[in-house]
């Protein structure tokens, strides 16, 4: 067999394993959030930060969802890394953003986050600061789901179904997790343009 066929039936593999009734969870607790004027921060390094960018685009094209993510701001961002380290910088965008217990964090990650392998802290602080606040916490993980998963229900965890390939997996459903989520009735309150043309 091929790489790419054993790629996509791994892929088919991962379709058929997730659970649809967390995305329905998530779908309930993003309607829930726009009803209260809740804003959604979408939070990820690497290929997650990249999902952000994309997602807060289309939550508050799509579905009107007041949305932001700290990577969009480099100059802010490397400015909080060099001043004040890695670990805080997110934490500390989110707390001159004024988050609060009516706000969501969205987190793209491949581990979830320890602080015992000192591994996506950065995340694992902003996470912290939304359990403390009892703010809403949702995501999209691999492997385990780490630290995401252990702090909130509302977490799809992208299973291991090859060990080599953990990373473009569990990116590649973030993807098509945040769609379907935009995409869900509960969420979409905009045509989008393709879907409009005839």
């Amino acid at each position: 067999m091929s790489f790419s066929q054993s790629y996509l039936d791994q892929t088919s593999q991962i379709a058929n394993s997730l659970d649809s009734e967390i995305i329905e969870n998530i779908a309930k607790g993003l309607a829930s959030l726009r009803k209260r004027n809740g804003r959604l921060f979408f939070i990820g390094s690497g290929g997650g930060a990249g999902h952000a960018s994309h997602a807060v685009n289309d939550f508050r094209k799509i579905a009107n969802i007041e949305c932001y993510t700290p990577t969009d701001n480099v100059s802010e961002l490397t400015a909080r890394i060099n001043d004040d380290g890695w670990d805080t910088s997110y934490s500390n965008w989110l707390k001159v953003s004024r988050f609060n217990s009516n706000d969501g964090i969205f987190v793209f990650s491949v581990g979830g986050g320890s602080l015992e392998k000192n591994i996506s802290v950065n995340l694992v602080e902003c996470i912290k600061m939304a359990k403390d606040m009892g703010s809403s916490i949702f995501g999209v993980v691999g492997k385990n789901g780490g630290f995401v998963k252990e702090s909130s229900d509302d977490v799809v965890v992208i299973p291991t179904i090859d060990d080599k390939l953990i990373t473009p997996h569990t990116e590649g459903w973030q993807a098509v997790v945040w769609h379907a989520l935009v995409s869900h009735p509960a969420i979409t309150e905009n045509e989008m343009k393709w879907e409009s043309t005839k």
